[in-house]
């Protein structure tokens, strides 16, 4: 994500990214359908403003869509309906249809992920109602977005696939402007007088997002411009390991979590440079589990195609270590 003298408009930015999604979506006789998720904010707005633009652009590189505008309100802070009453006025002067989804989250622990999560849910609902299960939603995360997520996981010990955030696309949601950059946003937004409203949140330092964003971010930026370019690059390295490992390797669907979780064991044991000779385990139905060195990942086998049988490991009580 290499930044010159004369950076991409977020315009450009955000046809860049859909060329590549549609390049990966299934054709179909009708145009695809793009629910924009819209809060009020600044960057919900800037996306909604791009999307408009090239959903009525002719011989654009991106093929023909359909945009509608979505505004979730969580009923959590009183200040959310005058936020998407702006976000519904803008819509409608850019000709773009737009819906209010109402979801209720119960205040108490982990309220942003929940929250989140119902969000995520109701614009999908949206989706499903607009255009069946091919449409797409976008959402307006950007690159300083993708840096603080990155921070965050980092801080609290993630491992790689949870350090592989905010990808372009994540299977039906998408990410227009995840190569742009906050200012860029800020930029198209004064540059075509679009009205936004900020949410008081994101000042709030309580928040460990709000602290990354205006005390740890701003500091490694100092230390090297590009830093956000380069968390970028390494979550863009990071991505393949990220599907890789969603779903279960061959021949693990149906274990359970004791036996999963001593593959796992035997996995980092020979990570750590353990004889994979002398590991093995018994699974359900007469299969076993071998480490093939040659091939760096644990084999499953069948009881017809099961190698010279090893000494049986134990799965021990609550630790699960595979012994």
């Amino acid at each position: 994500m290499s930044r010159g003298s004369h950076a991409p408009s977020l315009t450009t930015l955000a046809r860049r990214a859909l060329a590549e999604v549609f390049e990966d979506t299934p054709g179909s006789d009708r145009a695809p359908v793009i629910v924009c998720a819209v809060s009020g904010g600044p960057d919900s707005i800037a996306l909604l403003h791009v999307l408009s633009l090239l959903a009525k652009a002719r011989g654009s590189r991106v093929a023909p869509f359909q945009l509608t505008a979505c505004g979730v309100d969580h009923g959590l802070r009183h200040a959310a309906a005058a936020e998407l009453a702006l976000a519904q006025g803008v819509a409608e002067g850019l000709g773009v249809p737009f819906t209010v989804r109402e979801v209720s989250v119960a205040t108490g622990a982990n309220l942003q992920a929940r929250a989140r999560a119902a969000r995520h849910e109701a614009l999908l609902a949206e989706a499903d109602a607009r255009g069946g299960p091919n449409a797409l939603v976008a959402t307006a995360h950007h690159a300083d977005d993708r840096a603080e997520t990155f921070l965050l996981r980092l801080a609290r010990g993630a491992g790689l696939r949870g350090l592989a955030v905010l990808p372009p696309r994540d299977g039906r949601l998408v990410r227009p402007l995840i190569r742009a950059r906050r200012a860029d946003v800020l930029t198209h937004l004064s540059r075509h007088g679009l009205p936004s409203a900020e949410d008081p949140s994101n000042l709030d330092r309580r928040f460990a997002r709000a602290r990354v964003r205006h005390d740890v971010l701003p500091a490694l930026l100092a230390l090297d411009p590009r830093f956000v370019e380069h968390v970028c690059d390494v979550c863009d390295e990071l991505a393949p390991l990220r599907t890789s490992l969603a779903a279960p390797p061959e021949g693990r669907e149906g274990l359970g979590r004791r036996h999963r979780e001593a593959l796992a064991h035997m996995e980092k044991r020979a990570a750590a440079g353990a004889d994979a000779t002398k590991m093995a385990l018994r699974l359900p139905n007469l299969r076993s589990a071998t480490y093939d060195s040659s091939a760096g990942r644990v084999a499953i086998h069948s009881a017809s195609s099961a190698p010279a049988p090893h000494p049986e490991p134990e799965v021990s009580g609550s630790s699960r270590k595979l012994l």
